[in-house]
C-alpha cells in the first residue's frame, strides 16, 4: 500500500500542473517557437549578429520552458502508470520506488515554479554582489567573510560561475569589503532576495571574555547591464584612481598599480577592480559595474521599481536588517520579510539559502498583486 502522504502529493502535484498548463500557455508558446524557427532559417538571419543572438537567446529560454514542462507531466504520468502496475499485479515491491519517485518530482516541480517567478526583465542576467561590514571591526569584518564563504558555496551547487572583481581584507582577519560576479542563468533574478542587511549573533572567538556579540554586513546586489544598454557616462564626470592590489589574486598582486577605482563624481558612486593581471581590464570590468550601478539608477528613478533594484537604504545597523542568524543562545536563521526560518544553520551558512529566495519570491509576487 502507498503512504497517504504519497497520494496526497500526487493529487498536489496534479492540480499544480494543471494549474501550469493554463497560466503557461503552451499552445501560445509553441506558436511562439515555430515562429523563432521560422525566423532562424531565414537567408539574412545572420546579417544581424546582435539581433540573431538575442532572438536565439529568447527562443531558448521559451524553449526551456516548454521543454521542463512537459518532463514533469511526463514523469508524473510514469508514476501514475507504475501505481496502476502495482494495484493490477498486486506488487507492493514497487511502492518504494513510486514514493521515491514521487519525492523527487515534488522538490522539482518546486524548482520549476521557483524559476517561473523570475519573470522581470534583469532576472535572467549575472549578478553583481558587494559585501560590506557594518560598524564593528573585526567582528563585522569576520561575518563578512562567512558571508562571501555562504554565498560562495550557494552559487558552487548551482554550478553558476565565480569571479572575484574586488578584495579588501580586515586589519585582523574577515573582510572590509568584496565583490563578486556570479555569472548563470537568472542569477540576479535569484539573488536579489539578498539585498538588504544582514545580523550575525553569536559568542565572539576574538572576545576573550567569552560575551555574545552582534554584527551586520549589508549586502548589494545589482545586474550585470548589458551592453546593448546605452549609458552615458562623461569622462569629465569620472575620477579615475590607482593603486596596488591588496588581495587574493596572483602573483601580480602588490607589484604595480593595476588596480583601479571610479568614482563617478556626479552621483557619488564608487567602483573598484583589482584582481585583473592590467589596469586595462580592471578598468574595463570596474566601468562595467558603474554602468550597472547607473542603470539601475536610472530605473530606479524612472521606472519606479526602487524596490527591485535598490531596495530601502539604511544604516547598516540594528532594526535595519532584512535576516538574522543566531548562534547563540539558539540556533536559527529568520528572514523578517517573508518569516521563513530554520534552525539548521549550518546548512544554511553551507549554501543552504533556497528556502528563503523562494519565500522571498512568493511574498515579492503576493506584494504586488496586493499594490494592483
Amino acid at each position: 500500500m502507498l503512504d497517504p502522504v504519497v497520494k496526497q502529493n500526487l493529487r498536489e502535484m496534479s492540480k499544480k500542473l494543471a494549474a501550469l498548463r493554463g497560466s503557461l500557455d503552451l499552445d501560445f508558446k509553441l506558436e511562439q517557437i515555430a515562429d523563432f524557427e521560422e525566423k532562424m532559417t531565414a537567408p539574412d538571419f545572420w546579417d544581424d549578429n546582435e539581433r540573431a543572438q538575442k532572438l536565439i537567446g529568447e527562443a531558448n529560454a521559451v524553449k526551456a520552458v516548454v521543454e521542463q514542462f512537459q518532463k514533469l507531466s511526463g514523469e508524473y504520468d510514469d508514476l501514475e502508470v507504475m501505481i496502476e502496475l502495482m494495484e493490477e499485479e498486486q506488487d507492493e515491491s514497487m511502492a518504494a520506488d513510486i514514493e521515491e519517485g514521487t519525492k523527487a518530482l515534488v522538490k522539482k516541480l518546486e524548482d520549476f515554479e521557483l524559476q517561473l517567478l523570475l519573470n522581470q526583465p534583469y532576472d535572467r542576467m549575472n549578478a553583481f554582489l558587494e559585501l560590506h561590514p557594518g560598524a564593528g571591526g573585526t567582528e563585522s569584518q569576520d561575518w563578512a567573510e562567512m558571508l562571501l564563504r555562504m554565498y560562495r558555496r550557494w552559487a558552487e551547487k548551482r554550478d553558476f560561475k565565480v569571479e572575484l572583481i574586488d578584495y579588501l581584507p580586515g586589519d585582523e582577519a574577515g573582510v572590509k569589503s568584496v565583490t563578486l560576479l556570479i555569472k548563470g542563468y537568472n542569477a540576479y533574478g535569484y539573488l536579489k532576495a539578498e539585498k538588504g542587511v544582514h545580523r550575525l549573533v553569536r559568542i565572539s572567538p576574538f572576545d576573550a571574555s567569552g560575551r555574545r556579540h552582534t554584527s551586520f554586513v549589508s549586502c548589494d546586489i545589482m545586474p550585470e547591464i548589458d551592453d546593448d544598454i546605452e549609458i552615458e557616462i562623461r569622462p569629465e564626470d569620472l575620477k579615475v584612481d590607482t593603486y596596488r592590489s591588496s588581495g587574493a589574486g596572483g602573483q601580480h598582486v602588490n607589484k604595480t598599480e593595476s588596480a583601479i577605482r571610479i568614482t563617478h563624481i556626479p552621483t557619488g558612486i564608487v567602483v573598484a577592480c583589482q584582481t585583473e593581471r592590467s589596469q586595462i581590464q580592471n578598468r574595463d570590468r570596474a566601468m562595467k559595474m558603474l554602468r550597472s550601478k547607473l542603470y539601475e539608477l536610472k530605473i530606479a528613478e524612472h521606472e519606479k521599481e526602487l524596490a527591485e533594484l535598490r531596495g530601502e537604504q539604511s544604516d547598516i545597523a540594528w532594526g535595519s536588517q532584512i535576516r538574522s542568524y543566531v548562534f547563540h543562545p539558539y540556533s536559527m536563521v529568520k528572514d523578517h520579510r517573508t518569516s521563513a526560518e530554520t534552525g539548521n544553520i549550518g546548512a544554511v551558512m553551507d549554501g543552504d539559502l533556497d528556502m528563503f529566495i523562494d519565500a522571498y519570491l512568493r511574498w515579492q509576487i503576493k506584494g504586488q498583486g496586493q499594490e494592483q
